[in-house]
């Protein structure tokens, strides 16, 4: 299942700096482009909570 471009378009990341998110469909996940935080899509539904993060960046 694909987000929906305008979609894709107003999410941010939620950690301090707010950056855009990549979209990986095959893995169902959204990626951070400045901290690199993955976060899960579950049943098509963006999980953008700082407790359910996939991979953190290092030094965390």
């Amino acid at each position: 299942m694909s987000l929906a471009p305008q979609l894709l378009e107003v999410l941010a990341c939620p950690a301090e700096d707010h950056a855009p998110l990549t979209h990986d469909p095959e893995a169902q996940t959204l990626t951070c482009t400045s901290c690199s935080r993955v976060y899960p899509v579950r049943d098509g539904l963006p999980v953008l909570l700082l407790d359910e993060v996939l991979t953190a960046p290092a030094g965390e």
